[in-house]
C-alpha cells in the first residue's frame, strides 16, 4: 500500500491507540476560523506582567528580583497538598467513583527576560532551565504521596498560555495520569515479551528508516512520530536509556539544551512567526517501584497546520472515533528538517 497516497491508519505502540491518515485531503479547501497572529516584540521587562522580577502576582505575592529561575507554588494550584488519599463509590455499584488526589502545582520561570523563548535563550541558559526542572524532579519525586511529576510548557494563547513570559507548570501527583500510564503499559508488555525497550527499538528503526528524522545529536533525537497526530508534532528521545532528567550526564544536559533550543527554533521558522505548542516530559514515575521499562522521552504538540492562522481541531470524528490527519509525518518531518540548518 501507497502510504503517501492512500487513506490508513497508524499504530500507536506507546498509546495502544489508531490515528487515521489522510494524505489526500492536503488540498480542501478553508473557510474556518482563522487565529490571531502573535505580537511579534515583547518589552524585557513589563510591569504588568505577574511574572517578571520585583512586580506582584495576581495571588498578592512579590516576585524576587530573580537573575536566572525562579520556581513558587502555583497561586491558583489544581492540586492541593492535603486532599486525603481515600476512595468514594456512590451506591457502591462501581459507576459513581472518585478518589483523593493530593498534589502540588508550581510555575517555574525560565529567564528574568520577558520577551525570551526557549528559541531565543543561549545554550547556557537553557542548560540552567533544564538543571532547574531535574531538581524539581528530584525534590518532588521523594515527596510522599507524589507517584508522578509532569513538567509541561504551554506556549502561546492558542495553546492556553495566560501569560507570554518564558515559563513551565510542574504538576506533581499522586496517580499516574491518564497518557503516561497508557505509556507505562505499553512500555510494561513490550519489555516483558521482548525483554528489550520499546522507544530504543523504535528509535533504531527510525534511524533505518531516515524518512521522519527532524534532527539529531549524540545524546537525543527528534523525530515525527510513525502515528503523529498533530501536524507537526515531534517526539524527542534521548538515545541512551534513562528514566528521568535526574539520569542526565552532563554532557547529556549540553545535548538536550541543544535539541531544545533546535526544535523550537525550527518550528519558529514553519510560518514565520512564534509556534504554539504545549511541550512535556514523560519520565519514570516515582511510586516506589522499579521501572527498567521505561525511557525518558518528550512530546511536543503544536496545533498549526496550512499558515500561523489555521490550526487542527480535534472535533467531529476526532472526538466520537479516532484522531485523523491530513499531512503525512514524513512531510511534516521533511518540512521541519529543510529548516534546521544555521540554528545555534
Amino acid at each position: 500500500m501507497e502510504l503517501s497516497q492512500k487513506s490508513h491508519r497508524r499504530f500507536n505502540p506507546l498509546t495502544n491507540e489508531w490515528v487515521l491518515v489522510s494524505p489526500h485531503r492536503t488540498q480542501r479547501p478553508w473557510q474556518g476560523a482563522l487565529e490571531a497572529v502573535p505580537a511579534p516584540d515583547r518589552p524585557q521587562y513589563d510591569p504588568t506582567c505577574y511574572l517578571c522580577p520585583g512586580n506582584q502576582r495576581a495571588g498578592g505575592v512579590r516576585n524576587p528580583q530573580y537573575e536566572s529561575t525562579f520556581v513558587f507554588d502555583n497561586d491558583f494550584a489544581a492540586l492541593q497538598s492535603d486532599s486525603p488519599v481515600e476512595r468514594v463509590d456512590l451506591q457502591n455499584k462501581g459507576l459513581l467513583v472518585a478518589e483523593g488526589e493530593p498534589g502540588i502545582c508550581r510555575v517555574m520561570c525560565f529567564s528574568p527576560r520577558h520577551d525570551l523563548t526557549l528559541s531565543s535563550m543561549v545554550l547556557p541558559e537553557i542548560e540552567g532551565v533544564i538543571r532547574a526542572w531535574t531538581a524539581q524532579f528530584v525534590e518532588l519525586a521523594a515527596t510522599p504521596n507524589i507517584h508522578h511529576v509532569q513538567i509541561f510548557e504551554n506556549r502561546g494563547e492558542m495553546m492556553g498560555a495566560s501569560n507570554p513570559h518564558p515559563h513551565c507548570q510542574i504538576w506533581a501527583t499522586h496517580s499516574i495520569p491518564r497518557a503516561p500510564s497508557r505509556e507505562l503499559a505499553s512500555q510494561r508488555e513490550y519489555f516483558a515479551t521482548h525483554r528489550a525497550c520499546l522507544l530504543c527499538h523504535y528509535i533504531n528503526i527510525e534511524e533505518e528508516e531516515q524518512s521522519r528524522i527532524v534532527w539529531a545529536n549524540d545524546g537525543f533525537i527528534t523525530i515525527v512520530p510513525f502515528w503523529a497526530v498533530w501536524p507537526f508534532e515531534v517526539l524527542l528521545c534521548s538515545r541512551r536509556h534513562l528514566g528521568s532528567l535526574a539520569e542526565l550526564r552532563e554532557t547529556e544536559v549540553a545535548q538536550l539544551a541543544q535539541a531544545l533550543k533546535q526544535i523550537v527554533s525550527i518550528y519558529d521558522r514553519v510560518f514565520g512567526v512564534p509556534f504554539p505548542y504545549s511541550m512535556g516530559f514523560h519520565q519514570t514515575p516515582s511510586d516506589g517501584s522499579q521501572h527498567p521499562e521505561w525511557h525518558f522521552h518528550a512530546h511536543f504538540y503544536p496545533p498549526l497546520l496550512r499558515s500561523a492562522t489555521v490550526r487542527k481541531f480535534m472535533v467531529g470524528f476526532e472526538m466520537l472515533g479516532n484522531p485523523q490527519r491530513d499531512i503525512t509525518p514524513e512531510l511534516a518531518a521533511e518540512k521541519l528538517r529543510s529548516l534546521a540548518d544555521g540554528i545555534k
